[in-house]
């Protein structure tokens, strides 16, 4: 049912890219706080929603209907079946979003964003200060590693029997 229901949305809205949302939001939300939170919730989410969805729908229907066979309640099926098989590929999608989500932010603070590295980086951009737009690319490249390594080490502490 959800399936059916959600489907059509993300499918719908997850080519849209991030920054394509951005006129509407300013418009919605204004500059200020709320904007970059709103953008990479939206760049997020509907990756983040399609990934999940397709992780659930290629769960094995062998196991789960072995689990049923044996007298699994729904929700077991759900919790010791369903979520360990697809929980590897829901990480794996949440770090892929977590780095695109970095560089859809710097894209957003380059265009309407008055603060943070991206306003930065066009600011350096147009003073030809090469120094501080190596600075920012290191400290970008250097948060998406961090991330990155964030998302290993919670794969490693949730997903441990994938080892």
């Amino acid at each position: 049912v959800m399936d059916e229901f959600l489907n059509p949305i993300i499918s719908i809205l997850y080519p849209i890219p991030a920054v394509g949302w951005l006129p509407l939001l300013m418009l919605w939300v204004g500059i200020g706080e709320i904007l970059p939170i709103m953008i990479i919730f939206i760049c997020s989410f509907f990756p983040t929603a399609y990934t999940t969805a397709t992780a659930i729908k290629n769960v094995d229907k062998r196991l789960i209907r072995a689990a049923e066979t044996l007298g699994a309640s729904p929700v077991t099926v759900l919790s010791t079946v369903i979520l360990p098989l697809a929980l590897p590929y829901i990480i794996t999608g949440l770090r892929l979003e977590a780095g695109m989500a970095w560089r859809v932010i710097i894209a957003a603070e380059m265009v309407a964003i008055p603060t943070g590295i991206g306003a930065l980086f066009m600011q350096a951009e147009s003073l030809v200060r090469i120094d501080i737009i190596m600075v920012c690319l290191i400290v970008l490249s250097i948060m998406c590693f961090l991330f990155e390594r964030f998302f290993q080490y919670l794969e490693s502490k949730v997903c441990r029997w994938e080892k």
